[in-house]
């Protein structure tokens, strides 16, 4: 590419009234209109002190700054250029939004995550955001240290997390979150819960549980219902949390002495090979694997705790481990495996389920997609309005993807930094047409050629009433 213009004959003057960078708002706002996000806030969130008035424009402003790709509350000043005023009413400054943040208290976060909740079903009633809700659904558990900075954070403390496959200390808050998916739809969030940062990943997990099979159920999810989860949710709660709503579960059980004699206890003929279509990397082995041996008994968990021991199936995949000495010469006398043992009641057979279990890391696309935008950070020092803002987090990622799937087959499935760059950040001249009071025609002007013309139009037209004329 080269310039038609010389540099010194290039000016850039900020001056138009009349051009927006983020005409996907359009959609994007008018489909949370529809599915109700002011009504739900304005009857379920009650904040009393004097900055929490007009709770429904401000989550919206939040919301649809969050949607543009804000991830602080100084972002949020990203709504407030050129005709953003002509096409919205209601904008509130960032130092507004701050002060509303800042005025939650815990029972005022827990009105919102009822909101977000809602929404996630209303959202599901209005698009196909979980095709084939009705024969299979999963709930997915699992939780992050996000990193904090400075002295000034709330509950901030030092947690496990894992970068590039190694477990370290890491000092910030820990949010728990449990994603809601069918085999053919992508995740979507449906608890999330803010945590001290010295927080256990299982605390309050059996609770967010019993949230979110009601919220599936809700959403439509009236088939089989498998909720997914590594070894740090391998408790006699959360299995009981979901015996208790008609719910399958598939956990990574620990490698106890009960559960390591139960794999002794597996007959050699037992074990099934299998080979991976992909290889999978395994953190443990330190390298790819591409086949495996997987078998499976019965096993009683819990016994230790009275009335609560669950009987269900303890499906083992083996690896074998390489042979490190081989290249010096000295070979193995007999076969090493590492055992990696799931706890499941899962109708499925068991290649069947040992398969849906593994795609438990798709909640980690979920994780990278909110840190990737609205919780790239905590924005604020106190802990109540980072909660808040981790669910409206969730409710502008439910919010997106619910977009995509109005918007084409492929948005239905994109990560949310591609849906923002393909059908957020478009930008659009305003052309008006009528009285000046706001209630003509008002006409976007997109660029022409855009590459994803025909999914923007989609997501547009099934947000938007057809014209007068055209219902005549």
């Amino acid at each position: 590419m080269e310039f038609f213009h010389a540099a010194s004959r290039t000016r850039a003057i900020f001056d138009d009234e009349h051009v927006i960078s983020y005409a996907g708002l359009a959609p994007a706002l008018r489909l949370a209109e529809r599915c109700g996000l002011d009504r739900l806030v304005g009857e379920h969130v009650a904040l009393g002190a004097a900055d929490g008035v007009n709770a429904p424009a401000k989550v919206a402003s939040i919301v649809a700054g969050m949607t543009c790709g804000a991830d602080s509350i100084d972002d949020l000043d990203l709504l407030r250029h050129g005709g953003m005023d002509t096409m919205f009413a209601g904008i509130r400054a960032p130092s507004t939004l701050g002060s509303f943040l800042r005025a939650f208290t815990w029972g005022n976060v827990r009105q919102l995550d009822k909101v977000a909740r809602e929404l996630l079903v209303a959202l599901a009633a209005h698009t196909p955001l979980l095709p084939g809700k009705d024969v299979l659904a999963f709930l997915d558990i699992d939780s992050m240290q996000r990193r904090t900075y400075g002295y000034a954070k709330q509950g901030s403390g030092f947690g496990h997390t894992k970068i590039q496959g190694k477990n370290v200390l890491v000092k910030g808050l820990n949010a728990l979150t449990v994603t809601l998916s069918t085999p053919l739809a992508a995740p979507v969030l449906a608890t999330t819960r803010l945590r001290g940062g010295t927080t256990g990943s299982a605390r309050g997990a059996a609770s967010a549980i019993r949230e979110s099979i009601g919220t599936a159920r809700q959403a439509g999810c009236t088939g089989t219902l498998l909720m997914r989860g590594d070894s740090a949710f391998y408790s006699a709660e959360v299995i009981a949390a979901c015996r208790d709503h008609d719910t399958r579960f598939s956990v990574t059980a620990k490698l106890d002495p009960k559960v390591k004699a139960a794999i002794a206890a597996i007959d050699e003929n037992a074990w099934t090979p299998i080979a991976y279509p992909r290889a999978i990397f395994d953190e443990q082995a330190g390298g790819w694997v591409s086949d495996a041996e997987v078998a499976e008994t019965s096993y009683i968990a819990f016994t230790s705790k009275k009335g609560k021991a669950a009987c269900a199936r303890l499906i083992v995949r083996r690896v074998k481990m390489r042979n490190e000495q081989a290249p010096r010469g000295q070979d193995e006398l007999f076969p090493a495996y590492r055992y990696y043992p799931i706890f499941t009641d899962s109708p499925y057979t068991l290649l069947q389920a040992e398969e849906q279990h593994r795609d438990h890391a798709v909640q980690e696309q979920v994780n990278a997609d909110v840190i990737n935008g609205p919780l790239a950070h905590f924005p604020s020092g106190v802990f109540t309005a980072n909660a808040a803002w981790l669910t409206l987090a969730a409710i502008t990622h439910n919010l997106l993807r619910a977009l995509g799937c109005l918007a084409s087959a492929f948005h239905a499935k994109a990560r949310g930094q591609t849906l923002r760059r393909h059908l957020i950040a478009v930008p659009a001249r305003l052309a008006r047409r009528g009285p000046a009071d706001g209630r003509g025609h008002l006409t976007l002007r997109l660029p022409a050629r855009w590459r994803w013309q025909p999914a923007w139009l989609n997501a547009f037209t099934a947000t938007h009433d057809p014209p007068a004329a055209a219902v005549a």
